[in-house]
């Protein structure tokens, strides 16, 4: 009787120390996944040509910890169109447009919880028939600072870019209070633009149109801001 009681007292300290690591797990955050194809700023010529307009890509991705899926957003570039799917696994082909700049990003998710984790977001090109010149990535992460002390009637404005063949020439920036504003400044070479003049309490839109240096351009989209 004695040994029997032994037996059933370990058995069930087992199952219950299982049980306390299964919930730790289910419980847990799930982590970023970590990108790995299609390359940041790359031109992506290892898809699958299925016409001369569509390619096959295939995403991959190293897997991020307390997850159980993952949800796949592809951007296009040019029409801002957003692609969601989901897997279960750490890859995921899809067909795009060729001859097409996209941005991607994974969600880890877990079946438990509703906290999920974004990854890093990645720009590829999806290169066409022949391409042999690619257009810069439209201009993005675009931002406006205001300045300080004797400059406090003024704006800094700052934005990301980048070019498949790091080529890029320069950016034109268009500013102004119309929805569709006019050219403000052209041939910039870096990227921000300093002390711009504005008045309190007006709305003001922008943009950047990036330059490469065989002649292909891209645009931002416009962004706007009020002042105080």
């Amino acid at each position: 009787m004695r040994k029997y009681i032994t037996i059933l007292l370990i058995t069930t300290a087992l199952f219950t120390s299982c049980g306390k690591n299964d919930s730790t797990d289910i419980t847990a955050d799930p982590q970023p996944a970590l990108l790995t194809f299609p390359a940041q700023n790359s031109v992506c010529t290892a898809g699958t040509v299925i016409s001369t307009t569509k390619s096959t890509v295939t995403f991959t991705w190293n897997s991020g910890g307390n997850t159980n899926n993952y949800e796949l957003n592809i951007k296009n570039l040019l029409t801002n169109a957003v692609t969601t799917l989901t897997s279960s696994t750490n890859q995921l082909s899809v067909n795009l447009d060729r001859d097409t700049p996209y941005s991607w990003y994974v969600l880890s998710k877990s079946n438990s919880l509703s906290t999920t984790a974004k990854s890093e977001v990645w720009k590829f090109y999806n290169a066409g028939i022949g391409s042999v010149s690619h257009p810069p990535f439209p201009a993005d992460n675009l931002s406006c600072v205001f300045g300080q002390g004797a400059a406090s009637g003024t704006v800094n404005l700052a934005w990301i870019a980048s070019d498949p063949d790091n080529d890029i020439l320069g950016y034109d920036v268009y500013f102004g209070t119309s929805s569709t504003p006019a050219s403000y400044k052209a041939g910039i070479t870096d990227k921000f633009l300093n002390g711009i003049a504005v008045t309190s309490g007006t709305t003001y839109y922008w943009k950047v149109i990036t330059k490469d240096a065989t002649g292909n351009t891209s645009d931002s989209g416009i962004f706007q801001f009020k002042t105080n």
